[in-house]
Protein backbone atom coordinates (compact mmCIF):
# COMPACT_ATOMS: atom_id res chain seq x y z
CA UNK A 1 0.00 0.00 0.00
CA UNK A 2 1.11 3.14 -0.90
CA UNK A 3 0.55 6.22 1.81
CA UNK A 4 -1.14 4.71 4.46
CA UNK A 5 0.35 2.10 7.05
CA UNK A 6 -0.94 -0.97 7.41
CA UNK A 7 -3.65 -1.67 10.35
CA UNK A 8 -2.57 -5.18 11.93
CA UNK A 9 -5.57 -7.90 12.37
CA UNK A 10 -7.45 -7.25 15.16
CA UNK A 11 -5.57 -9.05 18.29
CA UNK A 12 -6.85 -12.21 18.56
CA UNK A 13 -8.81 -13.56 21.39
CA UNK A 14 -10.29 -9.92 21.46
CA UNK A 15 -14.08 -10.61 22.95
CA UNK A 16 -16.76 -8.63 23.04
CA UNK A 17 -19.38 -10.99 24.64
CA UNK A 18 -22.06 -9.85 27.25
CA UNK A 19 -21.22 -6.13 25.67
CA UNK A 20 -23.76 -3.72 23.72
CA UNK A 21 -22.46 -1.52 21.30
CA UNK A 22 -24.15 1.41 19.17
CA UNK A 23 -22.97 2.30 15.96
CA UNK A 24 -24.56 5.60 14.26
CA UNK A 25 -24.21 5.17 10.22
CA UNK A 26 -24.08 1.43 10.92
CA UNK A 27 -26.34 1.15 7.80
CA UNK A 28 -23.21 1.40 4.69
CA UNK A 29 -19.98 2.00 4.88
CA UNK A 30 -17.48 1.91 7.64
CA UNK A 31 -20.00 1.66 10.17
CA UNK A 32 -21.85 -1.28 8.74
CA UNK A 33 -18.35 -3.28 8.49
CA UNK A 34 -17.55 -1.71 11.91
CA UNK A 35 -20.96 -3.51 13.34
CA UNK A 36 -19.90 -6.78 11.34
CA UNK A 37 -16.62 -6.93 12.87
CA UNK A 38 -18.11 -6.08 16.64
CA UNK A 39 -20.59 -9.25 15.93
CA UNK A 40 -17.56 -11.61 15.33
CA UNK A 41 -16.41 -10.66 18.15
CA UNK A 42 -19.41 -11.95 19.37
CA UNK A 43 -20.92 -8.89 20.65
CA UNK A 44 -24.21 -9.97 22.80
CA UNK A 45 -26.18 -6.49 21.14
CA UNK A 46 -25.25 -4.12 18.31
CA UNK A 47 -27.76 -1.36 17.62
CA UNK A 48 -26.95 0.66 14.33
CA UNK A 49 -28.23 4.09 14.47
CA UNK A 50 -30.16 4.81 10.67
CA UNK A 51 -32.04 7.33 9.56
CA UNK A 52 -34.75 5.31 7.83
CA UNK A 53 -36.60 2.56 9.05
CA UNK A 54 -36.34 0.44 5.62
CA UNK A 55 -31.88 0.44 5.46
CA UNK A 56 -31.99 -0.22 9.11
CA UNK A 57 -34.15 -3.74 8.39
CA UNK A 58 -31.84 -4.18 5.45
CA UNK A 59 -28.50 -4.06 6.92
CA UNK A 60 -29.81 -6.35 9.41
CA UNK A 61 -30.62 -8.72 7.36
CA UNK A 62 -27.10 -8.23 5.86
CA UNK A 63 -25.49 -8.57 9.09
CA UNK A 64 -27.56 -11.75 9.74
CA UNK A 65 -27.16 -13.09 6.51
CA UNK A 66 -22.83 -12.41 6.95
CA UNK A 67 -21.09 -16.02 7.31
CA UNK A 68 -18.82 -14.88 9.60
CA UNK A 69 -21.30 -13.69 11.68
CA UNK A 70 -23.66 -16.29 11.40
CA UNK A 71 -20.36 -18.93 12.58
CA UNK A 72 -18.93 -16.51 15.25
CA UNK A 73 -22.36 -15.01 17.00
CA UNK A 74 -25.75 -16.70 15.13
CA UNK A 75 -27.84 -15.41 18.35
CA UNK A 76 -26.64 -11.97 18.42
CA UNK A 77 -29.22 -9.43 19.05
CA UNK A 78 -28.85 -6.71 16.03
CA UNK A 79 -31.33 -3.73 15.92
CA UNK A 80 -31.69 -0.29 14.28
CA UNK A 81 -33.05 2.66 16.00
CA UNK A 82 -34.35 5.49 14.09
CA UNK A 83 -31.37 8.66 14.20
CA UNK A 84 -31.65 11.66 12.17
CA UNK A 85 -28.68 13.64 13.26
CA UNK A 86 -29.83 16.70 11.54
CA UNK A 87 -32.35 17.28 14.07
CA UNK A 88 -31.59 18.02 17.83
CA UNK A 89 -35.15 16.40 18.79
CA UNK A 90 -34.37 13.13 16.72
CA UNK A 91 -30.96 13.06 18.97
CA UNK A 92 -33.07 13.47 22.25
CA UNK A 93 -35.72 10.66 21.49
CA UNK A 94 -32.83 8.38 20.28
CA UNK A 95 -30.82 8.89 23.80
CA UNK A 96 -34.35 8.27 25.47
CA UNK A 97 -35.12 5.38 24.03
CA UNK A 98 -31.85 4.40 24.35
CA UNK A 99 -31.53 4.94 28.32
CA UNK A 100 -35.68 3.06 28.50
CA UNK A 101 -34.50 0.01 26.31
CA UNK A 102 -30.83 -0.29 26.58
CA UNK A 103 -29.76 -1.47 30.58
CA UNK A 104 -26.11 -1.81 29.67
CA UNK A 105 -23.93 0.68 27.00
CA UNK A 106 -20.35 -0.91 26.82
CA UNK A 107 -19.71 1.09 23.23
CA UNK A 108 -20.63 4.30 21.72
CA UNK A 109 -18.71 4.85 18.52
CA UNK A 110 -19.83 8.23 16.87
CA UNK A 111 -19.02 7.31 13.21
CA UNK A 112 -21.96 8.33 10.79
CA UNK A 113 -20.88 11.70 9.41
CA UNK A 114 -21.35 13.69 6.11
CA UNK A 115 -19.11 16.17 3.59
CA UNK A 116 -20.51 18.23 1.41
CA UNK A 117 -19.25 21.65 -0.12
CA UNK A 118 -23.18 23.60 0.02
CA UNK A 119 -24.10 25.76 2.56
CA UNK A 120 -26.74 24.97 4.12
CA UNK A 121 -29.24 24.72 7.53
CA UNK A 122 -30.22 21.72 9.26
CA UNK A 123 -33.60 20.86 11.05
CA UNK A 124 -31.52 22.32 13.90
CA UNK A 125 -30.87 25.43 12.70
CA UNK A 126 -27.10 25.56 12.39
CA UNK A 127 -25.47 25.14 9.59
CA UNK A 128 -25.64 22.30 8.19
CA UNK A 129 -22.86 22.42 5.23
CA UNK A 130 -20.22 22.85 8.13
CA UNK A 131 -19.50 19.87 6.40
CA UNK A 132 -22.80 18.89 7.83
CA UNK A 133 -21.23 20.11 11.14
CA UNK A 134 -24.50 18.96 12.93
CA UNK A 135 -23.89 15.16 11.68
CA UNK A 136 -20.54 14.95 12.12
CA UNK A 137 -20.34 16.59 15.83
CA UNK A 138 -22.96 18.60 17.08
CA UNK A 139 -25.86 15.74 17.48
CA UNK A 140 -23.49 13.42 18.56
CA UNK A 141 -21.68 15.57 21.61
CA UNK A 142 -25.46 15.91 22.52
CA UNK A 143 -26.20 12.51 22.58
CA UNK A 144 -22.22 11.33 23.88
CA UNK A 145 -23.59 13.79 26.78
CA UNK A 146 -27.26 11.98 27.49
CA UNK A 147 -25.89 8.48 27.00
CA UNK A 148 -22.60 9.46 29.70
CA UNK A 149 -24.18 7.95 32.74
CA UNK A 150 -25.17 5.46 31.36
CA UNK A 151 -21.78 4.34 29.82
CA UNK A 152 -20.13 5.17 33.23
CA UNK A 153 -23.08 2.94 35.32
CA UNK A 154 -21.82 0.17 33.08
CA UNK A 155 -18.27 0.39 33.69
CA UNK A 156 -18.72 0.19 37.09
CA UNK A 157 -21.32 -2.29 37.56
CA UNK A 158 -18.55 -4.79 35.02
CA UNK A 159 -15.23 -3.17 36.82
CA UNK A 160 -13.60 -2.52 33.53
CA UNK A 161 -14.19 0.86 31.24
CA UNK A 162 -16.70 1.62 28.58
CA UNK A 163 -15.52 3.76 25.47
CA UNK A 164 -16.95 6.65 23.59
CA UNK A 165 -15.09 6.91 19.99
CA UNK A 166 -15.76 9.99 17.31
CA UNK A 167 -14.46 9.86 14.11
CA UNK A 168 -11.54 12.17 13.21
CA UNK A 169 -9.40 12.86 10.38
CA UNK A 170 -5.84 14.38 9.51
CA UNK A 171 -7.77 16.63 7.83
CA UNK A 172 -8.35 18.69 11.05
CA UNK A 173 -4.76 20.20 10.29
CA UNK A 174 -6.25 21.99 7.11
CA UNK A 175 -9.30 23.73 9.72
CA UNK A 176 -9.79 27.75 9.19
CA UNK A 177 -9.78 29.35 12.79
CA UNK A 178 -5.80 30.01 12.89
CA UNK A 179 -6.51 32.41 9.87
CA UNK A 180 -10.27 33.19 10.02
CA UNK A 181 -10.95 33.60 14.02
CA UNK A 182 -13.43 33.90 15.96
CA UNK A 183 -13.88 37.28 17.55
CA UNK A 184 -15.36 38.12 20.84
CA UNK A 185 -18.48 38.34 22.18
CA UNK A 186 -19.22 36.35 18.83
CA UNK A 187 -20.10 32.59 20.05
CA UNK A 188 -18.27 29.57 17.86
CA UNK A 189 -21.76 28.53 17.11
CA UNK A 190 -22.65 31.70 15.51
CA UNK A 191 -19.64 31.98 13.67
CA UNK A 192 -19.62 28.22 12.35
CA UNK A 193 -23.04 29.05 11.15
CA UNK A 194 -22.34 32.30 9.70
CA UNK A 195 -22.69 32.29 5.65
CA UNK A 196 -20.13 35.64 5.48
CA UNK A 197 -17.71 33.24 7.69
CA UNK A 198 -18.30 29.93 5.63
CA UNK A 199 -15.51 28.47 4.18
CA UNK A 200 -15.03 24.91 1.87
CA UNK A 201 -12.69 23.83 4.55
CA UNK A 202 -15.73 23.68 6.81
CA UNK A 203 -15.26 19.77 6.96
CA UNK A 204 -11.97 20.16 8.61
CA UNK A 205 -13.29 22.75 11.16
CA UNK A 206 -16.08 19.63 11.97
CA UNK A 207 -12.88 17.46 12.91
CA UNK A 208 -11.12 19.91 14.76
CA UNK A 209 -14.51 19.97 16.61
CA UNK A 210 -14.19 16.60 17.54
CA UNK A 211 -10.85 16.50 18.77
CA UNK A 212 -11.99 19.39 21.22
CA UNK A 213 -14.62 18.20 22.14
CA UNK A 214 -12.43 14.94 22.71
CA UNK A 215 -10.03 16.25 24.84
CA UNK A 216 -12.48 18.48 27.12
CA UNK A 217 -14.87 15.44 27.90
CA UNK A 218 -12.24 13.62 29.11
CA UNK A 219 -11.47 15.79 31.75
CA UNK A 220 -14.94 15.09 32.94
CA UNK A 221 -15.03 11.74 33.19
CA UNK A 222 -12.32 8.92 34.58
CA UNK A 223 -10.41 6.87 32.28
CA UNK A 224 -11.32 4.20 34.77
CA UNK A 225 -15.46 4.39 33.67
CA UNK A 226 -15.56 5.48 29.95
CA UNK A 227 -12.47 5.83 27.35
CA UNK A 228 -12.93 8.90 24.99
CA UNK A 229 -11.35 9.31 21.98
CA UNK A 230 -11.18 10.13 18.17
CA UNK A 231 -10.34 8.25 15.73
CA UNK A 232 -9.02 8.91 11.84
CA UNK A 233 -9.57 5.82 9.57
CA UNK A 234 -7.41 7.24 6.98
CA UNK A 235 -8.32 7.04 3.55
CA UNK A 236 -10.74 4.59 2.95
CA UNK A 237 -12.27 2.67 -0.07
CA UNK A 238 -16.10 4.12 0.18
CA UNK A 239 -18.86 6.34 -1.03
CA UNK A 240 -17.88 8.92 1.44
CA UNK A 241 -17.69 11.84 -1.39
CA UNK A 242 -20.60 10.70 -2.89
CA UNK A 243 -22.20 14.71 -2.01
CA UNK A 244 -18.91 15.67 -3.43
CA UNK A 245 -19.44 18.09 -6.89
CA UNK A 246 -17.96 16.38 -9.59
CA UNK A 247 -14.32 18.73 -9.55
CA UNK A 248 -13.49 17.35 -6.54
CA UNK A 249 -14.72 13.53 -6.90
CA UNK A 250 -12.80 13.04 -9.86
CA UNK A 251 -9.44 13.55 -7.86
CA UNK A 252 -10.50 11.43 -4.92
CA UNK A 253 -10.96 9.21 -7.34
CA UNK A 254 -7.80 8.77 -8.28
CA UNK A 255 -6.33 9.31 -4.71
CA UNK A 256 -8.12 6.56 -3.79
CA UNK A 257 -7.58 4.00 -6.16
CA UNK A 258 -3.83 4.60 -5.31
CA UNK A 259 -3.62 5.19 -1.18
CA UNK A 260 -7.33 3.77 0.02
CA UNK A 261 -7.44 1.07 2.60
CA UNK A 262 -10.17 -1.55 2.50
CA UNK A 263 -13.07 -1.06 4.08
CA UNK A 264 -12.17 -4.06 6.51
CA UNK A 265 -8.55 -2.69 7.24
CA UNK A 266 -10.36 0.64 7.79
CA UNK A 267 -13.19 -0.43 10.09
CA UNK A 268 -9.93 -2.43 12.01
CA UNK A 269 -9.20 1.27 13.32
CA UNK A 270 -12.62 1.66 14.53
CA UNK A 271 -12.85 -1.35 16.32
CA UNK A 272 -9.25 -0.60 17.86
CA UNK A 273 -10.13 2.43 18.98
CA UNK A 274 -13.72 1.76 20.62
CA UNK A 275 -12.35 -1.57 21.65
CA UNK A 276 -9.04 -2.52 22.50
CA UNK A 277 -7.43 0.98 23.47
CA UNK A 278 -7.04 1.45 27.07
CA UNK A 279 -6.48 4.25 28.93
CA UNK A 280 -3.18 6.06 27.80
CA UNK A 281 -6.22 7.08 24.59
CA UNK A 282 -8.07 9.15 26.56
CA UNK A 283 -8.42 12.39 25.00
CA UNK A 284 -6.82 11.56 22.62
CA UNK A 285 -6.73 11.75 18.64
CA UNK A 286 -5.66 8.43 17.26
CA UNK A 287 -3.69 7.93 13.47
CA UNK A 288 -2.87 4.37 12.12
CA UNK A 289 -3.40 3.08 16.03
CA UNK A 290 -1.23 4.84 17.68
CA UNK A 291 -1.63 8.50 19.25
CA UNK A 292 -1.20 11.35 17.24
CA UNK A 293 -0.22 14.82 18.71
CA UNK A 294 -1.63 16.49 15.91
CA UNK A 295 -2.82 19.36 15.34
CA UNK A 296 -0.90 21.53 17.33
CA UNK A 297 -3.13 24.01 17.23
CA UNK A 298 -5.22 22.89 19.89
CA UNK A 299 -2.15 23.01 21.97
CA UNK A 300 -1.39 26.70 21.69
CA UNK A 301 -2.83 29.35 23.61
CA UNK A 302 -5.81 30.31 20.80
CA UNK A 303 -6.52 26.32 20.50
CA UNK A 304 -7.55 26.05 24.66
CA UNK A 305 -9.27 29.29 24.46
CA UNK A 306 -11.60 27.05 21.78
CA UNK A 307 -11.49 24.34 23.41
CA UNK A 308 -13.30 26.33 26.24
CA UNK A 309 -15.42 28.19 24.47
CA UNK A 310 -16.82 25.61 22.49
CA UNK A 311 -17.40 23.52 25.51
CA UNK A 312 -19.11 26.08 27.55
CA UNK A 313 -21.89 27.09 24.48
CA UNK A 314 -21.73 23.07 23.69
CA UNK A 315 -23.13 22.82 27.47
CA UNK A 316 -25.28 25.38 27.19
CA UNK A 317 -27.01 24.05 23.83
CA UNK A 318 -27.58 20.68 25.38
CA UNK A 319 -29.34 21.84 28.33
CA UNK A 320 -31.45 24.33 26.43
CA UNK A 321 -32.23 20.81 24.85
CA UNK A 322 -32.83 19.28 27.97
CA UNK A 323 -32.82 20.92 31.27
CA UNK A 324 -32.41 17.87 33.20
CA UNK A 325 -29.02 17.36 31.85
CA UNK A 326 -26.10 16.82 34.47
CA UNK A 327 -22.79 17.14 32.98
CA UNK A 328 -20.70 16.86 36.40
CA UNK A 329 -16.57 16.85 36.32
CA UNK A 330 -15.83 13.24 37.99
CA UNK A 331 -12.43 12.59 36.64
CA UNK A 332 -11.14 11.09 39.70
CA UNK A 333 -14.37 9.55 40.59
Amino acid sequence: MVGQARIPPTPAGTSMAGQTVIVTGGNSGLGFETARQFLTLQASRVIIAVRSEPKGQEAISALRADPAVKAANPSAKVEAFLLDLEDYQSGLRFAQRVKKEVPELHVLLCNAGMNILRYETSKSGHEKLTFKITVNCYTHFFIAFELLPLLRATAVKRGKPSHISFIGSDMQSMHTLANHPFTSPETLLGHFDNLKAYNMKRYADSKLTANAFTRKLATVVSSNHVIVNTVCPGIVATDFERDLPVWVKVPYFFIRAIVARKVDEGSRTLVYASVIAGPETHGKYLNHNKVDVNPPFLDESKGKEFIEKFWTEMVEEAKSLDPELEIAAQKHA
